[in-house]
């Protein structure tokens, strides 16, 4: 059997599924040993050991602890490593990444380890070079390592910290209480969570955090989604004043900086309800573990250094864990070990895109419940020919459903021919207001254009008219995901596929649980009204 490992990437923590999340840790407490006992036979299993194997750094952001764990873990393995310098490389000139991965990609380079303020840059860069080595006929398989990016996703830290949560919880995977501690709402080790810590069977959270640094919506719904039992805490202060204390904290420096002029004047009192002080010591529980994926604020760390050399102390061992993950891991994807590995569920690495045979055109019957042929007029005559598409934004205000109308229109080409638009209220609901758009004339509506439609006017009816009557009818709703159209966009304007950044990455989002989509690079949540240029 192939090695389900080889080539993997990973851009985000749920590129391996929680099995092989287990797997990778067993293999790293065996590594661990190793390297304790000075036991080379067993290091030796573990290592690439060819010297034209290539693994690429491109760290786009500063880094010391990720970029040098990594650079350490590959010269365990004696294999190739680079480094792209940044500083003079073409990405100052305006050179697109794809052009210069795949460039480097024609170097013999099997593993990219990449760090950018861009969101979803390693999803994209694997589509895009898969594309390349296949067009080019190169005998080679190419994995991207997400090294952190933007605000979305760290997984690497993630791994090692589950690997160090376990440690400490007696390998345990039962059950985790994990304090969340700090700025919330930028920390991208932070985020991985949502999804990372569905390794463990029962979780329970705890948010601390004041408003502003608080965690984004979209990833404290996605951890409720997920059975996680979520509190949340303005300060340590009022965290410590009730009884249920975790025995895990997790702390992330606050990165104030980036959040304005009206933040930053109070600063001293945002930092002051995420730092950790002497008299607070005494309020939490024995043989509780603090820990942070460092580097601290040399001036402002939420853990000062006096608890340096207190038992409170986990965020050291924490660190020293990421080199020895990373081993594992880079050892994983180059196809070292991992043949061994055998899922015992049936289960595959978490899809995030729903499959694609799903209907969400529904054609209905052209009469109304007491079997009446249904009509509309414009205005005071009916119409002969022509469409009428009802229930538009129904139950919405109606002038956000004016605003969302005049999007349909241009979205679906309507913009010319007579007709019109108007806010009604629904027949059984008086209090309920929906749209209608009407277009007399006649229309000939393929199936592309009323997928177009529905994915801009989810929930609608599309009704077609000839001589007087509804010959057609058709009912939309929410499509499993988006894509294919070249006016649709994410908002967030750190993603790889937002279009100022002109890469071509082709916008494709997905459905989420609660009926929201969800961009596949950055994960950024939108309604299907947003994603609209």
């Amino acid at each position: 059997m192939a090695n389900p490992f080889l080539a993997r990437s990973l851009t985000e923590i749920d590129d391996f599924s929680i099995e092989e999340r287990k797997y990778l840790f067993e293999k790293v407490r065996i590594l661990k040993k190793a390297i304790q006992e000075n036991d080379t036979k067993t290091l030796d299993s573990f290592r690439i050991n060819d010297k034209d194997f290539g693994i690429y750094e491109v760290f786009l952001e500063p880094s010391t602890r990720t970029r040098e764990s990594f650079r350490n873990a590959a010269q365990f393995h004696h294999v190739k490593l680079s480094d792209l310098a940044t500083e003079t490389s073409s990405f100052n000139k305006g050179e697109s990444y794809a052009d210069t991965f795949n460039t480097l990609v024609g170097y013999h380079n099997s593993i990219f380890i990449v760090r950018s303020t861009l969101e979803g840059v390693c999803r994209w860069l694997e589509d895009a070079t898969r594309k390349y080595v296949n067009r080019n006929k190169l005998n080679r398989n190419i994995a991207f390592i997400n090294a952190g990016d933007g605000r979305h996703e760290h997984p690497t830290q993630e791994l090692l910290d589950e690997f160090t949560f376990l440690e400490d919880n007696n390998w345990s995977t039962e059950h985790l209480h994990l304090a969340l501690v700090g700025d919330l709402y930028h920390g991208r080790t932070i985020h991985s969570k949502a999804n990372g810590l569905r390794v463990f069977d029962k979780v329970k959270v705890d948010l601390i955090a004041p408003e502003e640094l608080s965690m984004p919506s979209n990833y404290k719904a996605l951890m409720i989604e997920n059975g996680f039992e979520v509190r949340e805490f303005s300060s340590i202060e009022e965290y410590l004043q009730q009884d249920c204390v975790a025995k895990m904290w997790y702390f992330t420096r606050p990165q104030l900086e980036r959040m304005g002029e009206r933040i930053l004047k109070r600063s001293d009192e945002l930092r002051k309800s995420i730092t950790f002080r002497q008299e607070f010591v005494k309020l939490v529980p024995q043989n509780t573990k603090f820990y942070h994926p460092l580097p601290r604020h040399r001036e402002h760390p939420t853990i000062p250094t006096f608890l340096d050399e207190t038992e409170l102390n986990g965020w050291e061992r924490q660190s020293i864990n990421g080199m020895y993950v990373r081993v594992v891991l880079l050892s994983l994807i180059a196809g070292k070990i991992g043949n061994d590995f055998i899922p015992q569920l049936n289960t595959k690495v978490y899809e995030k895109i729903s499959p694609g045979d799903e209907e969400y055109i529904i054609r209905v019957p052209a009469t109304n419940k007491n079997n009446e042929v249904e009509k509309f007029s414009e205005g005071v005559r009916p119409i002969r020919e022509g469409i009428v598409i009802d229930h538009i934004c129904r139950g919405d205000e109606p002038k956000a459903i004016r605003r969302h109308m005049a999007n349909i229109i241009k979205v679906t080409g309507l913009e010319d021919g007579r007709g019109g638009e108007w806010v009604s209220t629904s027949k059984q609901d008086t209090g309920v207001y929906k749209g209608i758009i009407f277009r007399p004339g006649m229309y000939k509506m393929d199936r592309v254009w009323i997928k177009r439609l529905a994915v801009v006017a989810a929930g609608c009816t599309l009704n077609i008219i000839e001589n007087g009557i509804i010959t057609e009818k058709y009912r939309t709703h929410l499509p499993p995901r988006i894509y294919n159209f070249t006016d649709i966009a994410c908002k967030n304007e750190n993603c790889i596929s937002h279009p100022k950044h002109a890469e071509g990455a082709t916008a494709l989002f997905y459905r989420t649980k609660d009926q929201q989509y969800a961009c596949q690079y950055c994960g950024t949540v939108h309604s299907f009204k947003e994603i609209w240029k």
